[in-house]
């Protein structure tokens, strides 16, 4: 115990005197955070809409209104449907809404054979093409329950439709987009952690001074293992605290359970970077290695940015063990529903399992000879 205690030592004396570490460890996660929270926004809002009113009636006018006052429509107002075309051409518009010249008399006469309004949107943009005639359908409902009670007329159909949203009532994909970039970057800040360490030492020539000292295997890796671990909470908690305190992301779990997956999912990072710097004795190669093995399955495989459901069935076997998929769906289950144990429950034992595979196999391939 005093010998690894001593190489702990030794370890964290070694992150304290190298900058890229503490850079890896404390400033590339605040960076990320801050882009996934800041620069990327799945939320459409604030889109240019055209308008083209062929009636004028007080009718269409409070329509139009309705779109002016909704805080997802920049109104651009145009004359015919020739013009407001030309804007949208040219990327000026997103889309547009004609009320046809027959609106206030198809409602007023009950005559909904023929379209009144008319919704044209951007395709190449299919976000916002689906967007746009889902919340011009809901100003059309607003303006309509307003127009009849105006006239003291019941809604049609006899019913309301109310829509509800669980777990994130507010619907802002920032809740959704942080937690799991959480997981992403913590995939690549583990992995970048301990890629270089074995491989350091080969390079600067110090791993012969502790072969020669006689250390085993099991206090070689541990003692790679624990520093790393304990500056990789550090680097999780930062990461949390940012989400919660700056974004104002809600965390409905307890700390404790937040706690326990991460610092599980970072025996699984840590040991894929601790393999890749042992198999391989080269800092650069290790860094590329962890980058290309770490980051890439974790964007594109984890659930993330893609659905795994919709993916094909031998990419969707493949993400199984991507330790990443399991991280995301726990992160995202704490942060927005709390903790619902059968899910976090079947995360936990992936994500134990991922990191006794990976530390065991780096357990194995240690050597404590020179060739």
């Amino acid at each position: 115990m005093r010998r690894l205690l001593a190489l702990c030592r030794k370890e964290t004396l070694q992150i304290l005197r190298d900058p890229s570490t503490l850079l890896i460890a404390l400033l590339f996660p605040v960076v990320l955070i801050f882009v996934f929270g800041a620069g990327i926004n799945l939320d459409s809002s604030s889109v240019r809409l055209g308008v083209v009113l062929e009636d004028t009636s007080p009718e269409a006018r409070r329509f139009a209104e309705t779109l002016v006052g909704s805080p997802s429509f920049r109104v651009v107002w145009g004359h015919d449907e020739r013009s407001m075309g030309n804007h949208l051409r040219s990327g000026d518009v997103r889309g547009f809404v004609i009320v046809r010249a027959d609106f206030s008399d198809s409602f007023v006469r009950g005559q909904s054979r023929t379209p009144t309004v008319e919704i044209i949107t951007d395709g190449s943009e299919p976000n916002t093409a689906n967007f746009i005639p889902a919340y011009v359908r809901g100003a059309y409902g607003v303006w309509l329950r307003e127009e009849l009670a105006r006239r003291g007329r019941a809604v049609p159909h006899g019913f309301v439709l109310e829509s509800r949203a669980w777990f994130n009532p507010s619907t802002k994909s920032r809740n959704f987009l942080l937690p799991g970039s959480i997981s992403i970057i913590m995939t690549v800040v583990g992995a970048l952690l301990t890629a270089l360490v074995v491989a350091r030492e080969w390079e600067r020539g110090t791993m012969e001074s502790l072969l020669a000292a006689g250390v085993s295997r099991f206090e070689l890796v541990t003692s790679k293992l624990i520093p790393y671990f304990v500056l990789g909470l550090v680097a999780f908690c930062l990461c949390v605290a940012l989400t919660t305190l700056v974004f104002g992301v809600p965390l409905r779990g307890s700390l404790a359970a937040l706690m326990l997956i991460g610092a599980t999912f970072l025996g699984s990072a840590l040991g894929l970077g601790l393999l890749l710097s042992t198999a391989l004795r080269s800092q650069y190669n290790a860094a590329q290695a962890a980058l290309n093995l770490a980051f890439l399955p974790a964007l594109m495989l984890s659930g993330f940015v893609f659905e795994i459901s919709s993916m094909p069935w031998a990419i969707r076997a493949f993400t199984t063990i991507v330790p990443a998929r399991y991280f995301v769906t726990a992160m995202q289950t704490l942060f927005q529903a709390g903790d619902i144990w059968p899910v976090l429950f079947r995360s936990l034992l992936a994500l134990g399992l991922a990191s006794l595979a990976f530390i065991g196999i780096t357990f194995l391939i240690t050597r404590r000879r020179l060739e």
